[in-house]
């Protein structure tokens, strides 16, 4: 098998930040939604449309 440097060091830092938050999912998923918020960018959703009333449609 062929040693991927790239591969190796996504892994490595993969670790590294899941490490931070003991593995913990939510507090990770927790912690990348506050730097989406905090980038100041707009992010789209793809999940479906709303209605007015605040509920996804689902879209053929």
């Amino acid at each position: 098998m062929i040693k991927d440097e790239i591969i190796e060091e996504t892994r490595r830092l993969r670790d590294e930040y899941a490490k931070q938050f003991d593995y913990d999912l939510r507090k990770i998923f927790e912690d990348l939604q506050k730097k989406q918020k905090e980038s100041g960018r707009t992010y789209v959703s793809l999940s479906g449309k709303k209605d007015n009333a605040g509920k996804v449609k689902k879209v053929a």
